[in-house]
C-alpha cells in the first residue's frame, strides 16, 4: 500500500475509534435525548452555573449561616453529576473534583464523613456524601483516586451500620450520640447512600438494609402514610415519598404494601401547587424519583406539571431560593429534578 493511502486508512481508523469511544464513554444522557424543553434547558444551564460559581475555594457548599457543609456539597455534587459531567471530563469536572477532595478530607478514621463537633445533624452530610462519592466512583479512571474512593466508602458504610438504631432507622446523629433517637428522612438518606455504594462495588452487609426496610414498614400506617418516626408523629408526604424511593433502592417492590404508599402519595402530592404539607421541595425531590423509576403517562403527566412551576421560579441570577433552608439546598432539590431524563446517575436511573 503506497504510504499516503497508509496514512489515510490510518486517519480513518483513528477518526472511527475516536467516534467509538465517544459513544462508549458519552455520559448517560447524551445516548438518552436528556432535556428536550428549551425552557428547562436554559433553566437548568443557569442553575448549573450558579451552583459552580458559588463553590467555595475548598471544594464545599453551604446552607444558611454555613451550616451543613458535607450535606449541601453531597446534594450539589449529585446535581453537577446529573449534568453528565464527571472527575475526568465535561463542564463541570473542576467543580466535581474539588467536591470529591473536600468530601475524602472530611472522613475520619472512624468512617464518618462530616465534622460530628460543628455539624448537630452529621447523618445526612455522611449520608449524601456518601452517595455522591459512590456516584464517582464508577466514573473514576485514576487508579489511586479509586482505591481512596473505595477506602473511604467501604468505612462510610462500617459507620452506617454501626450508627442504625435498634429499632432499624437513624437519627440526626449515630445511635450513640442520640441515644437511639430515629427519624424518617434520615432513614432514607442512609438506605439510598448504601444502595449507591453496593452498585459501586462496596460491600454492603444485607442484614443493616433489610432491618432499615422493616423499620420503614413499621412505620407505616394503615393509610399509606409513613410517620415521623417509630413513635409516632402521624403520616407526612415528604417522609412517604422518600420512603417509597428507599424501597426501590433497597428492592423492595412489595405488590401489596408499595402500591399503599404510592396512593398515598398520589393523593397528597399530584397537585404540584398544594404547599400546605410542608417541605415541598424534599417532598418533590423524592417523588419525582419514584415516579421517573415509574414512566410512563404518570411520570409525563407530573413532569408536565412540576416542571414548568420550577422553571417559573428560578430567580434571575438562576438560584432557587425558596424554603428555609438555602439557595444551594433549593437550587441543588430543583436541577436534580429537572435532569433526570438525562439518566447520568446509576443511583435514579429505571
Amino acid at each position: 500500500m503506497p504510504r499516503a493511502t497508509r496514512s489515510a486508512a490510518r486517519r480513518v481508523f483513528v477518526a472511527a475509534a475516536a467516534m467509538l469511544a465517544s459513544a462508549v464513554l458519552a455520559p448517560a444522557h447524551a445516548q438518552a435525548g436528556g432535556i428536550k424543553d428549551p425552557n428547562v434547558q436554559k433553566a437548568v444551564s443557569r442553575g448549573l452555573d450558579w451552583l459552580a460559581n458559588h463553590q467555595s475555594r475548598v471544594g464545599h457548599w453551604e446552607a444558611q449561616n454555613g451550616f451543613y457543609p458535607c450535606c449541601m456539597t453531597g446534594m450539589a455534587g449529585m446535581a453537577l453529576l446529573s449534568e453528565g459531567s464527571t472527575t475526568k471530563q465535561g463542564k463541570y469536572a473542576p467543580n466535581i473534583r474539588r467536591a470529591v477532595d473536600y468530601l475524602l478530607s472530611r472522613a475520619r478514621p472512624n468512617g464518618l464523613i462530616g465534622d460530628p463537633v460543628r455539624d448537630d445533624k452529621y447523618t445526612y452530610g455522611h449520608g449524601f456524601g456518601a452517595l455522591f462519592l459512590s456516584q464517582v466512583l464508577g466514573e473514576e479512571e485514576d487508579a489511586e483516586r479509586r482505591q481512596e474512593l473505595v477506602r473511604v466508602l467501604t468505612k462510610a458504610v462500617e459507620f452506617t451500620g454501626r450508627s442504625q438504631t435498634k429499632a432499624g432507622g437513624w437519627g440526626y446523629v449515630s445511635a450513640k450520640d442520640g441515644n437511639g433517637f430515629d427519624e424518617g428522612s434520615t432513614t432514607i438518606t442512609q438506605v439510598q447512600a448504601l444502595r449507591g455504594c453496593r452498585n459501586a462495588g462496596i460491600p454492603v452487609p444485607k442484614e443493616v438494609v433489610d432491618t432499615a426496610v422493616n423499620y420503614i414498614r413499621k412505620c407505616t400506617l394503615p393509610d399509606g402514610g409513613v410517620q415521623y418516626n417509630s413513635g409516632g408523629g402521624g403520616g407526612r408526604p415528604p417522609i412517604t415519598a422518600a420512603a417509597i424511593a428507599c424501597l426501590f433502592n433497597a428492592g423492595d417492590y412489595d405488590s401489596d404494601y408499595v402500591p399503599r404508599l404510592l396512593s398515598y402519595c398520589e393523593k397528597n402530592l399530584s397537585n404540584v401547587s398544594n404547599d400546605g404539607f410542608g417541605h415541598w421541595h424534599y417532598s418533590h425531590y423524592y417523588y419525582a424519583q419514584v415516579l421517573y423509576r415509574e414512566g410512563g403517562k404518570k411520570w409525563e403527566a407530573y413532569r408536565d406539571k412540576i416542571y414548568p412551576r420550577i422553571v417559573s421560579e428560578a430567580g434571575p441570577d438562576g438560584s432557587w431560593t425558596q424554603g428555609y433552608i438555602g439557595a444551594v439546598y433549593t437550587t441543588s432539590i430543583n436541577l436534580t429534578i429537572l435532569q433526570l431524563e438525562n439518566g447520568a446517575l446509576p443511583i435514579y436511573q429505571r
